[in-house]
């Protein structure tokens, strides 16, 4: 298992400068890995950034929420083609990185929708996501869809809901649970985790608080979540993630209507994080030992 923190909680620009802080931040923290968010594909430097992570001794993968312009479920065939090319790209970029894993909002816009998503548009994105599943196959590269809430996607906000979606789509793509989420959405922090688990298809796990900030000091229950994941002898990525608008662009502030200033210090809110996350392993696993 990896245990890693999102590039944001360092920095939000992701030039030469925003790379060398956010990998060598999340090395120092003592994490084994970096989710570096691919917002602007066509201009990221995949190839300095897989030197500094080989520098560095850390794992990689990616992530990506689209935008109406790029929205797979869009009734617009030019849209859903942008879409699709922007993820090839972002597929391409985890490839040159050395990382095996695209993540995040990549079947839908990640903002708030005024309406259900339509047969159609969910068809549309199942389809996009098959084709981009047997191209990321071809590269080493797996996706796993995130569930978020209904201010982000309008597809699907559960763990079952994904399942369900997933039941129209062909290839390896796996789910993606956020504990931020399963706050809003779920009715408990374990059953999401049995159900997508027994279905083969728990890929990708976020931490983080209900509040976004430090760990712990929000409302979810990482207890039961953290016991969860060792029930089902999860092994996947585990990623820290955590927004202060102290950090992060002003545009994905407005996106994530990240409108309060919940930490300033990103080295030591990732050290804590890390140790967190650790710990909480750590003691479910001595479960073994009763």
């Amino acid at each position: 298992m990896l245990i890693g923190a999102h590039g944001l909680v360092f920095t939000g620009t992701f030039d030469e400068a925003g790379l060398r802080r956010s990998i060598e931040g999340t090395g120092k923290a003592g994490f084994d890995l970096i989710e570096i968010p691919l917002m602007d594909a066509e201009g990221f430097d995949s190839a300095l950034a897989e030197r500094m992570l080989r520098d560095n001794g850390l794992a990689v993968t990616a992530s990506l929420g689209l935008t109406p312009s790029t929205d797979l479920t869009s009734d617009d065939p030019t849209a859903v083609a942008a879409g699709v090319s922007t993820l090839e790209r972002c597929i391409d970029h985890v490839a040159t990185m050395g990382g095996d894993v695209l993540c995040g909002v990549i079947y839908s816009a990640m903002g708030k929708y005024m309406a259900p998503a339509s047969e159609r548009g969910v068809a549309n994105s199942q389809a996009a996501i098959s084709e981009l599943a047997a191209y990321a196959a071809e590269r080493g590269i797996r996706l796993s869809l995130e569930v978020v809430n209904r201010y982000e996607s309008n597809v699907f906000n559960t763990g079952r809901g994904a399942l369900r979606y997933l039941d129209g789509v062909a290839g390896e793509v796996s789910v993606h649970l956020d504990t931020y989420h399963m706050n809003i959405e779920e009715s408990d922090f374990f059953q999401p985790v049995h159900d997508v688990a027994a279905a083969g298809k728990l890929g990708y796990v976020h931490i983080g608080d209900s509040h976004r900030g430090y760990l712990g000091t929000g409302t979810v229950d990482f207890a039961t979540f953290f016991r969860a994941l060792h029930d089902v002898a999860y092994d996947g990525p585990v990623v820290f993630e955590s927004f202060s608008s102290a950090v992060v662009s002003a545009e994905l502030s407005n996106t994530l209507g990240i409108w309060r200033n919940l930490w300033q210090d990103s080295d030591d809110l990732a050290a804590h994080a890390n140790r967190y996350i650790r710990d909480a392993l750590h003691a479910v696993g001595t479960i073994d030992l009763h």
